[in-house]
């Protein structure tokens, strides 16, 4: 038996064996590159997981944005339950990389917000990987940028097994020394507390925590508990404990390190002052001290990743450890969406240099910083063991060097490619509100693309106002959002989504039976052939599908979709008369988000809207004790402007004896443009800045 254990209700159908064998044939056979070339519909996932199965090798599925790799691992989570299916993105809901601007003299510092839960699911990508070999890891092109040293990371491991001898003060030294920090007064992720003979631990990565008790200088037992409760959820005999932070790194190494970086730092001050660049002498001098300062009594530092190179023990130059290192040598690479996901990867590497070179060349950072970056295109592929590329549109580049490409025209379902209609652009807002309430009407949905993200909240806030249930989704909004989003929509929670340019490749919404595409003849980006196929797909999982471009010409990217979609509808309805198929739309479960593991309300996270208290708990009492126990979360950590906007609710539920009211008053926080606008203010309505402020003083 494999590695592997797919678990499907359905076979193979239509074209998907013969891609399968071809793929798999070309992957036995030792080639480097192959394609998968198979229309929105066709089953291009679950052909991947056949894949997966068969090759039994470790995989890593790239795709291009956080809402597509959310999906994609949700659907893996459901083909492979036996398996380690992970989840690893970028952990920033905000980012601001630090920066000089060298012509008006300002430095703009390094400041960001760290998503808790997709930071638990990166350490746990990490641990699966080192553990075990049955692991399919889901990322964005994030995988490609520096992490700490694999061997560093298992090497700092903790094997704890009942009954073997461990001195409990030892052990509590490792646990400062893998980045836990003691609390005994919140217990959350990353952190130990003691209450004397029994530690307890909540790993990084876990949902649950670990509970030691100690006889003397034995480990007497270790328990799995719940961390709210502290319920014993059975008895373990060995658990390996993984550090809480992929940058850490073993004492010696450090202080290596450091006797590297006072090296550099002379030599880049003798060099400044040889230039007359006082003032940058001194900066490097001081900025350098106070991190190699906090290496030594802390073993982290605020911006440690610039110096990786001493710390992992690269030489100049060399790249940087990545998640691909974490994979053994003979794994799988499946580039999903390739032809943006590609160009993607191609991208980071001139970014970030551009961008640091102005950092070091003004004296904010070392030039060993340099050498912390995503790696270059041609290390990705030197590093990647045998890559598959996936598209409906692949480019030029994937066709030309994969050594196969299977096609996957042919739909089991026997759907054919939507009927695509072209109307004026004149009264293309009267014209979609009426298609909207026809399609909603019948219980279906429907996506409307619009240019820019401004256009996408006003169209919004308009729909909304003529009686359509409107939501809207674009780049400012976080990772974990967007998936909730999008299955509200499955759900039925509301019937429009208006997006720019995240309703293009992969998403799967087979409940969405009407695309309509704004301003689809202003040729560019947003509105070329390659986005015009994929944003048109999204209505080829319904049996009803449509598409609308709204122009008042026809553009070559408008005549090149006209044309393949024509093409393709002829080849399956051929297809389907031959083989006595009856199309019919695609049913597929409304999957959990990102938190499937975890019961219905995390007593971890006070991040809650009233939306999803009222899925789980229908009886007023109970929705306002469940959000007194939010409110009094958020007060425990210091979070007061939460705590009082939770406060209000609970008083507008007593006063008004109303749910729906409360309900539509938080949709109105989010859906607010000038809230949303820019990322100025949270998802709960709070200002942006302050919030961030009271959590840094905190």
């Amino acid at each position: 038996m494999g590695l592997f254990n797919l678990k499907s209700d359905y076979e193979p159908k239509g074209d998907q064996p013969k891609a399968i064998d071809c793929l798999v044939e070309s992957i036995v056979n030792g080639n480097k590159h192959q394609a998968l070339l198979g229309v929105t519909g066709s089953g291009k996932t679950f052909t991947m997981a056949n894949v997966i199965q068969k090759c039994s090798k470790p995989t890593l599925i790239i795709s291009h944005n956080k809402t597509l790799a959310a999906q994609l691992y949700s659907e893996f989570k459901t083909f492979f339950p036996d398996n380690a299916v992970e989840y690893f993105v970028s952990y920033y809901d905000y980012y601001q990389p630090e920066a000089y601007v060298p012509q008006t003299d300002t430095f703009i510092e390094k400041d960001s917000s760290i998503n808790s839960e997709i930071e638990r699911l990166r350490i746990s990508a990490s641990s699966s990987l080192i553990s075990r070999d049955d692991v399919i890891v889901v990322a964005s092109v994030s995988c490609i940028y520096g992490l700490g040293s694999p061997e560093d990371f298992k090497s700092m491991m903790l094997i704890l097994k009942a009954g073997n001898e461990l001195n409990r003060d030892q052990l509590l030294q490792h646990l400062v020394e893998i980045q836990y920090n003691r609390n005994d007064m919140d217990f959350r992720r990353g952190t130990f507390r003691v209450r004397g003979d029994v530690v307890d631990i909540f790993p990084a990565y876990l949902e649950s925590a670990v509970r030691l008790e100690f006889w003397g200088d034995n480990l007497e037992q270790i328990y799995s508990i719940d961390p709210l409760t502290g319920k014993s959820m059975g008895n373990l005999v060995r658990f390996d404990l993984y550090p809480a932070n992929q940058y850490v790194t073993p004492k010696n190494k450090v202080a290596d390190a450091v006797k590297g970086i006072r090296e550099e730092l002379d030599e880049r001050v003798l060099w400044f002052e040889s230039k007359n660049m006082l003032l940058e002498a001194q900066r490097i001098r001081m900025r350098t001290e106070y991190d190699i300062e906090l290496l030594e009594e802390m073993g982290f530092c605020t911006g440690i990743e610039n110096y990786s190179r001493y710390l992992s023990g690269r030489n100049t130059g060399d790249r940087p450890f990545c998640l691909m290192d974490f994979f053994d040598q003979n794994s799988l690479v499946f580039v999903d969406e390739s032809h943006v996901t590609l160009p993607q990867i191609n991208a980071m590497y001139k970014g970030d240099r551009a961008r640091k070179e102005k950092l070091v060349k003004y004296g904010f950072r070392l030039p060993s910083a340099l050498d912390n970056r995503p790696q270059t295109f041609e290390e990705f592929n030197q590093i990647s063991d045998q890559i598959v590329y996936v598209s409906a549109t692949p480019a030029s580049y994937e066709m030309g060097i994969s050594d196969k490409i299977a096609e996957q025209i042919i739909r089991p379902t026997g759907l054919l490619d939507p009927v695509i209609e072209i109307r004026p652009i004149k009264g293309q807002v009267e014209d979609l509100i009426n298609s909207a309430k026809e399609t909603s009407e019948r219980g279906d949905r429907i996506l409307v693309s619009t240019l820019t993200k401004r256009m996408a909240e006003d169209l919004a806030e308009f729909l909304n106002e003529v009686g359509l249930s409107v939501e809207y989704l674009h780049s400012d909004i976080d990772a974990i959002e967007r998936v909730e989003i999008l299955r509200r929509l499955r759900k039925g929670d509301f019937d429009v989504l208006i997006g720019v340019n995240l309703l293009r490749e992969g998403l799967d919404l087979p409940e969405v039976a009407l695309v309509a595409i704004l301003d689809a003849d202003k040729e560019g980006f947003l509105r070329s052939r390659t986005s015009l196929i994929q944003t048109s797909g999204r209505a080829a999982r319904h049996i009803d599908g449509k598409v609308i471009f709204y122009a008042d010409r026809i553009t070559e990217s408008i005549r090149d979709t006209l044309d393949i979609s024509i093409d393709r509808r002829d080849k399956q309805m051929t297809y389907n008369a031959e083989n006595g198929i009856v199309p019919k739309s695609v049913q597929r479960a409304i999957p959990k988000g990102l938190n499937s593991s975890s019961d219905p309300i995390d007593s971890q996270s006070s991040d809650y809207t009233l939306d999803k208290l009222k899925n789980i708990v229908s009886e007023k009492a109970e929705i306002i004790a469940e959000l007194e126990n939010v409110m009094l979360l958020a007060a425990q950590e210091l979070n007061f402007e939460k705590a009082a906007l939770l406060r209000d609710q609970i008083e507008s539920i007593k006063k008004d004896n109303s749910i729906n009211e409360l309900k539509e008053h938080n949709v109105g926080l989010r859906n607010n443009k000038k809230r949303k606008s820019k990322g100025l203010y949270t998802r709960e309505g709070l200002p942006r800045k302050k919030y961030r402020r009271s959590k840094k003083d905190d």
